[in-house]
């Protein structure tokens, strides 16, 4: 098997393994982490509790590395695209990675199988889309007007990510370990700002990248994860709270 077609079952498989995750989660099963931490999903055990930092570190670092190990052709990376692309791409989990899990407060244990899900996860993701844009494929060195509008998109989702997550931190200032209702930015829009911020994110990758399929998969899977697990926090915010905005959605604005 060559190596485009390997890559492109690899792509293949990522999606499907996403969608078959999705489907509990969709049907309401809660994905065993943060406020459902003490939750069995589908009656089974997710294992001993790792710190939260710890496992935030562990399960994202791998696509912050593994772009970096995977091969790669000098001609390939020539291009201006290609290099910003992957700039992109790696910026995003040295954020996740190094600066957001040792900002957290507060923040409630991780079984060890869904740290180890969320590794396997961005592994795979970190080798899809550094072998595709380090060697695989040459992206034309003209910029096209898609480019432009894809990294706009992912800026501002990564903008509307941080600073939706330094709302939740502010929320534990004083030291509190409990949930209080997230005020301000586009909190006042949706339940989960800080998810609506990761989805635009990499939709706004997968259109800097023209729409090829490694950028299409990366969008496709980040919304899989995290979509049912908004509609999920959305509702639980409303069974707690007798207050909640009422105008509010879950994950996007004025739609869902």
């Amino acid at each position: 098997m060559d190596e485009v077609t390997l890559h492109r079952r690899v792509c293949v498989g990522f999606v499907a393994s996403m969608v078959l995750c999705g489907v509990p989660l969709f049907a309401g099963v809660a994905a065993p982490y943060g406020r459902y931490h003490q939750e069995r999903a589908l009656g089974l055990r997710y294992g001993w509790p790792v710190d939260a930092r710890v496992a935030w570190f562990v399960q994202e670092v791998p696509s912050l590395i593994v772009p970096f190990l995977v091969r790669r052709d000098d001609e390939v990376l020539s291009s201006p695209v290609n290099r910003a692309l992957l700039f992109l791409f790696v910026a995003h989990y040295a954020h996740r990675s190094l600066v957001f899990p040792f900002r957290i407060r507060g923040g409630k244990p991780t079984p060890a199988v869904t740290a180890a899900c969320a590794f396997a996860y961005t592994a795979v993701n970190g080798f899809i889309q550094g072998q595709y844009l380090a060697a695989l494929h040459r992206f034309p060195d003209e910029l096209r007007g898609t480019f432009f509008v894809g990294v706009a998109a992912f800026v501002a989702g990564f903008a509307i990510c941080a600073h939706s997550d330094g709302i939740l931190r502010d929320l534990r200032r004083d030291g509190s370990t409990g949930y209080a209702i997230p005020r301000g930015g586009f909190f006042d829009f949706v339940s989960c700002a800080n998810y609506f911020g990761e989805i635009l994110e990499w939709v706004g990758y997968a259109i800097a990248m023209n729409g090829a399929y490694p950028g299409l998969a990366c969008a496709a899977g980040t919304a899989l994860n995290l979509i049912p697990r908004a509609l999920r926090h959305h509702n639980w915010y409303k069974a707690k709270f007798d207050d909640y905005p009422k105008s509010r959605r879950a994950i996007i604005p004025f739609v869902w």
